[in-house]
């Protein structure tokens, strides 16, 4: 198979891993943008990244490590295996995840400095932290 052929099923395998995270977190499919004072990526980077971290661990630890570019010539095989795209979208889901526990890691911290500034009443405060850190941020942000 062609190299670039195999890159290019690589990535979409990281894509659709970015994907799956993004239906897998609590934040869904929403669009960059910020909330308080954290930017929220959304799921375009989720995808973008999942692409990125299956090609990149392709390319260094898969077949694609083994390909020359510079004698590249039509003759050039490699082959893709099944077990390959499977850890291209296991690595997309990984590389995905990565980013999104960061950011809520930041949206979390958001959400203290904003609770300290409140006097919140426990039942509302249970109800609060039910939701997702970006979903806290935003009631936090409205209380």
């Amino acid at each position: 198979m062609n190299p670039w052929t195999c890159a290019a099923l690589i990535a979409l395998a990281g894509a659709l891993g970015g994907v799956a995270n993004a239906l897998k977190s609590d934040n869904g499919f929403f669009m960059p943008g910020r909330e308080a004072k954290v930017w929220c990526p959304g799921f375009i980077s989720n995808v973008l990244l999942g692409a990125f971290s299956a090609f990149a661990s392709w390319a260094f630890y898969g077949s694609g490590s083994s390909v020359d570019l510079a004698e590249l010539n039509e003759r050039t095989q490699i082959s893709l295996r099944f077990s390959a795209l499977a850890g291209a979208f296991l690595v997309g889901v990984a590389g995905a995840r990565w980013l999104t526990n960061e950011v809520d890691k930041q949206l979390l911290k958001e959400g203290v400095k904003l609770a300290a500034e409140k006097n919140i009443p426990r039942p509302e405060c249970e109800e609060i932290v039910a939701g997702s850190p970006r979903e806290i941020v935003k009631a936090l942000a409205h209380a």
